[in-house]
């Protein structure tokens, strides 16, 4: 069975996502059939980047995609247009309109991530001394 799924990449503690096809007995990070997106989960709002056209050609042929990047798809509009494929709208018409879409949405820096969570101060002994 084929499925559609994330292949983690990036930095310890700074995960971000490719959208894969690969066969489901695959590892997660193994051999995959394409790339057909990608995801970062750590900028705000989160970036999601798919190939409109290669994605509703895999889910027409079969492919399944995991819980992840079903809601992935589901959010960037994908699945909807997968149905108006299936009730018989040209594929041309679909990917011009998600492109639109994609060109609608402002650009988001790769730079914006979550702030750091900042440490604990120390009460300073040397205030306390002064006084």
């Amino acid at each position: 069975m084929v499925r559609i799924r994330l292949r983690r990449v990036g930095r310890k503690k700074q995960p971000s996502y490719r959208i894969v096809v690969a066969d489901a007995r695959s590892p997660r990070d193994g051999r995959y059939i394409e790339v057909i997106g990608f995801y970062n989960p750590r900028t705000q709002p989160a970036t999601m980047t798919v190939k409109e056209d290669r994605a509703l050609y895999w889910l027409q042929n079969g492919a399944q995609p995991s819980e992840p990047v079903h809601r992935i798809l589901d959010k960037l509009g994908t699945l909807a247009r997968l149905e108006r494929l299936r009730q018989g709208e040209a594929l041309e018409v679909l990917v011009s309109e998600a492109e639109a879409e994609a060109a609608a949405r402002p650009p988001i820096s790769p730079k914006t991530q979550y702030p750091a969570q900042p440490k604990p101060k120390k009460a300073e002994p040397a205030a306390e001394a002064a006084e």
